[in-house]
């Protein structure tokens, strides 16, 4: 693992492999290792760079509200002490939130974009009520908000045949502190919807959709992709489609890889 500092916060990062930068962004309540799986086939052809967001895995707390423009300009520090000029981007969840931020903000240092179980759009005014709902649980009690939040995120039909899986996954986000936890709520509450970048930017850009997601409304979400040339792909399971649905995901990422 490697650091850097960025407004006096240390930044973790990997850098695996050579040619064309691809970097990976974890969802909220997660980091780094969730792209484990996807290292090694993905660095045979590719540069890979996994970067832990603000206030997760090893990376600090930068403050108390942690926004999706913080999380982006922490990512650009990380590629500019690489000195990677342009990338393609995977975000899963918050991460694809974060992507987008980036894209936005330096539009000529990106390549693709993939949207990995995520959406462009705003939260709704119910969704930011449920923001608020869910900073004052996980203050009540942070483990029973943590152990739900991931189990939730699998589909129904899933969760027995992957409890080792959410066992992990569960482990880990218990990692991010109460902090952490916060600032991120806040930060994905307050983001701009940026449905607009789908529409008008040229680099290529995927979305990737499990069907049973339980906090992602499927068919919403896919609404924001019509009249655009943004590719669509789709799973049966749930939000976790990195776990989900892995060998599919990993062979529908290379290919995208591969045509850029």
């Amino acid at each position: 693992m490697n650091h850097i500092q960025f407004k006096n916060t240390s930044i973790a990062y990997t850098d695996t492999g050579k040619g064309t930068a691809i970097v990976l962004l974890h969802g909220f309540l997660e980091n780094q290792k969730m792209w484990d799986n996807y290292i090694v086939p993905f660095s045979k052809k590719n540069r890979v760079i996994t970067i832990d967001l603000l206030g997760h895995g090893e990376t600090e707390c930068l403050g108390y509200v942690h926004s999706m423009e913080d999380n982006a300009d922490a990512v650009h520090a990380v590629l500019a002490e690489l000195r990677i000029r342009k990338a393609i981007f995977v975000g899963h969840s918050m991460g694809g939130y974060v992507a987008l931020a980036f894209a936005e903000l330096y539009p000529e240092n990106v390549k693709g974009v993939v949207l990995l179980n995520s959406t462009a759009r705003a939260d709704s005014e119910e969704r930011k009520l449920n923001r608020d709902r869910a900073i004052r649980a996980v203050k009540q009690s942070y483990i029973g908000f943590v152990s739900l939040a991931v189990a939730n995120l699998f589909s129904e039909n899933n969760r027995e045949r992957l409890a080792a899986e959410i066992e992990y996954t569960k482990k880990e986000a218990l990692k991010t502190p109460l902090q952490a936890i916060v600032a991120s709520l806040e930060g994905m509450k307050i983001r701009n919807d940026r449905e607009v970048l789908l529409h008008l930017t040229n680099f290529p850009k995927l979305l990737v959709l499990g069907e049973k997601d339980p906090i992602l409304p499927f068919e919403e979400t896919k609404e924001q992709i019509e009249n655009t040339e943004v590719e669509l792909v789709t799973f049966p399971d749930g939000h976790m489609s990195y776990i989900e649905n892995q060998e599919e995901l990993t062979k529908v990422l290379l290919h995208f890889f591969k045509k850029i």
